[in-house]
């Protein structure tokens, strides 16, 4: 198979898998000026793997294209519109990751709570012996919890919590169907107000830009925990910096943020706050399934199938 680039950033395997479907690689959308026009021309498929926008001007400059196949549910870098307008079909690739990252959240929120990472540094560094063990913590079952977008990642965040006996509420722009006791919201403030803790797992994109705002991180309080597994776009990140400093926020648990892999050393350095380098799905077997049905999604386009799971 030819007419295929691979823009952005893959694993060994992932680039040999590409390869052998004839993939050139490219480092970024900004590599396909440098391209000359026959080959531009050429191309049919796009596997994607970036951060970086993908418009309408990219595009343009592959006349030929068919299929933006992404690596990842998120696919806000992507101008899908523009991909509609012009044929193109763009692909990503839900369902696989969703464990990884319910878990992830999960987790997160219990390190938060429990002290994880003061309680680490308290055995490494040997204070534990000399000064003892750090502050108590605090206790994570039972905790009225919060998701912020009730998609597939967000039932299996519930889902989990519902083990730990935490009555969850949630908010979702579209009414779903769910446990008994369970409780829905109309807007993300009222959720908030509701809660301890407030799980955010909405899609990114401009609908979404600074949902988590001041008055939502504010109406959680000084022993509330915020977490986000989704984007750094969708939390008002310097309210959130102010918010904690202050302890009108009792923690943050962020796998995301604005600007990444660059984050506020303001943010960064505050001891309430548990940050980690976007590693939702960052597992073997995730990002192996991940970029198995990358391919499939592309190979389908090409062949003139129905991908398995399109966007647009």
């Amino acid at each position: 198979m030819t007419g295929i680039l691979a823009i952005g950033r893959y694993t060994d395997t992932d680039r040999d898998a590409l390869a052998a479907m004839g993939a050139r690689a490219l480092p970024d959308p900004g590599a396909l000026a440098g391209l000359d026009e026959a080959a531009r021309a050429a191309v049919r498929g796009v596997a994607y793997a970036g951060h970086a926008p993908f418009g309408g001007a990219e595009m343009d400059l592959l006349p030929g294209l068919r299929v933006i196949a992404n690596f990842g549910v998120g696919y806000d870098a992507i101008d899908v519109a523009a991909a509609s307008a012009r044929g193109i079909t763009v692909t990503n690739t839900p369902e696989v990751l969703n464990d990884d990252v319910a878990d992830l959240a999960v987790g997160m929120w219990i390190a938060l709570l429990r002290g994880f990472e003061p309680g680490i540094a308290a055995v490494r560094s040997g204070r534990w012996a000399t000064e003892g063990g750090p502050p108590l913590a605090r206790k994570a079952t039972g905790r009225t919890v919060g998701i912020l977008g009730l998609g597939r990642i967000g039932r299996e965040i519930a889902d989990r919590l519902s083990a730990f006996k935490c009555p969850v509420h949630y908010w979702s722009r579209h009414p779903k169907e769910t446990p008994p006791g369970w409780t829905a919201h109309p807007d993300p403030l009222a959720l908030a107000r509701a809660v301890d803790d407030l799980f955010v797992i909405v899609v990114g994109g401009p609908d979404t830009e600074g949902m988590v705002s001041a008055a939502i991180i504010d109406a959680l309080g000084p022993e509330g925990v915020l977490v986000n597994v989704s984007r750094g776009s969708v939390v008002d990140e310097g309210a959130l910096t102010r918010a904690l400093a202050e302890g009108r926020l009792g923690g943050a648990a962020l796998d995301v943020f604005r600007g990444e892999p660059s984050v506020d050393p303001e943010l960064a350095r505050l001891g309430n706050l548990l940050p980690l380098p976007h590693i939702d799905s960052a597992t073997v077997e995730t990002r192996a399934a991940m970029g198995a049905l990358q391919r499939r999604n592309l190979a389908a386009v090409l062949a003139g199938r129905s991908p398995e799971t399109p966007v647009n």
